[in-house]
Order: structure tokens, then C-alpha cells, then sequence
């Protein structure tokens, strides 16, 4: 637990250290900022039906980010370490192949959930400036942060994973950028399909339907258990790859 518990720290300071994780803060708030205006003069204009929680956590705004900056959070995880050939002197230390591969995804999951911290301040805009007493609810906004970091957690563990399979970390994102595409139009096939085997499967791992249902307020088990195990999975395969480099 110690050896976890300092691989986090210093995978967390590793990007507040790092000149590209504040270019990557400042693209991620760039494009949330511009969603909220664009969410602001919507409601200034009067326009009726429009969705506060899906413009905050359903909008190609809140995708686009997360399809892109996954990709770099994660790339220089464990490609950086097997570049620099640190990896070898790290997985001799007394640490478990589990302590690097966690605290660095858990690094990683931190650092995601700091960007989106000043995001909350939209809420609280909202209802200052808003002539409604109470413009949003508190029960799909809390929903929209848990379903924005169950799909964190499930996007990381990606971005993990294909660190642990390659020493380039310009590969590492593009690989994870491309299954990332891959998982999330999948998901969008369930609405194009006649097959109902086929769509219950699509609409059961598609982010995007999962965070309509969050942004309602909606929480179900099912996508918590689908984005957890997922990772879970995921993180156990990178460990895997991992621990056998030492039978090399």
C-alpha cells in the first residue's frame, strides 16, 4: 500500500511538473468554457427543451475532450518508463508490478478529476445569473460527475494498456485514441441496428447512452458495473504485460 500510495504522488506531481499537462488543462477548460457559453446563450435566448445536464455531459463539447486528452494523460505512463529503460530498475525495486500499474493509473484518474474541478463553478453561475430560482438539480448534476468519472476510469485504463504494450509514446496515444473510437462508436450502432441482441449490446456499452441516463439523474447499476469491471480488466491485462517482461 505505501509503495502505491508514492507512485501516485509522484505520478500526480510528475504533471503538475509537466509544461504539456498545463497545455492539455488549458485545451480541456478552453473547450469546456466555450461549452458553457454556448450553454448561456442558449438559455439567455429563451430557447425552450434545451438540456442544461445534456450540454454539460452529453455534447460533442464534453466528447471531444474526452476522446482526446485521454490519449495524452496516459501515453508517457509505462512507454516513457520502457524508452528511458527506468522501467527495469523500477520493477526491480521491492514494488509489485500491480503498485506501478495502479499508481499510475490512479495518477492519472487524479489529475483528470482536478481538471474537470473548476467545472463545478458552472453550476453555481448558472443559478446567480439565471432569473429561475434553481436553473439545475443537484441530483443529475452529482449524477453527471459520477458517470463523467466512471467513463474516466474505463477510458484510462485503456490509455494504461496500450502504454504497457509499446516504448513510443506517440504510438501509445494513437493506439489508445483509436480504441477509444472504436468503443465509442460502437456504442452509437445500437440506434442504426435492427438486430435486438446486437442493439441490447451496443446500447450496453455505449458511454454516450449511459451519460444521457446520468444527465438525467438516472443511476443505474448496470454502466457502473460495465465502466468498473471494464477497468478492472483492462488494468489486470497491463499488469499481466508487465510482470512478464521479468520472464524475458
Amino acid at each position: 500500500m505505501r509503495s502505491f500510495s508514492l507512485i501516485w504522488c509522484r505520478e500526480l506531481m510528475a504533471y503538475f511538473l509537466s509544461p504539456l499537462a498545463y497545455v492539455i488543462m488549458i485545451f480541456f477548460l478552453a473547450v469546456m468554457g466555450y461549452s458553457f457559453w454556448f450553454l448561456a446563450e442558449l438559455l439567455a435566448g429563451g430557447n425552450a427543451g434545451v438540456s442544461v445536464m445534456n450540454e454539460l455531459f452529453g455534447s460533442f463539447f464534453f466528447w471531444m475532450p474526452m476522446l482526446v486528452v485521454t490519449p495524452v494523460l496516459t501515453m508517457r505512463l509505462l512507454a516513457e518508463e520502457k524508452r528511458s529503460g527506468t522501467i527495469e530498475t523500477l520493477l526491480t525495486a521491492p514494488v509489485s508490478d500491480a503498485a506501478v500499474v495502479l499508481g499510475k493509473y490512479a495518477g492519472a484518474l487524479s489529475f483528470f478529476a482536478v481538471m474537470w474541478l473548476p467545472t463545478a463553478a458552472y453550476a453555481f453561475i448558472l443559478r446567480r445569473l439565471s432569473a429561475e430560482s434553481a436553473p439545475i438539480d443537484a441530483g443529475p448534476l452529482l449524477a453527471g460527475y459520477l458517470g463523467t468519472l466512471l467513463v474516466a476510469a474505463f477510458y484510462l485504463s485503456w490509455g494504461v494498456l496500450c502504454s504497457a504494450l509499446t516504448g513510443n509514446q506517440v504510438i501509445a496515444a494513437m493506439a489508445t485514441f483509436a480504441m477509444l473510437a472504436m468503443v465509442f462508436f460502437a456504442g452509437l450502432l445500437g440506434d442504426s441496428t435492427h438486430n435486438e441482441l446486437l442493439r441490447q449490446a451496443c446500447n450496453y456499452i455505449s458511454s454516450v447512452k449511459h451519460m444521457r441516463d446520468f444527465a438525467r439523474g438516472a443511476i443505474d447499476s448496470r454502466p457502473i458495473v460495465f465502466h468498473l469491471s471494464g477497468a478492472a480488466f483492462l488494468l489486470f491485462a497491463a499488469i499481466r504485460l508487465l510482470d512478464s517482461r521479468h520472464w524475458k
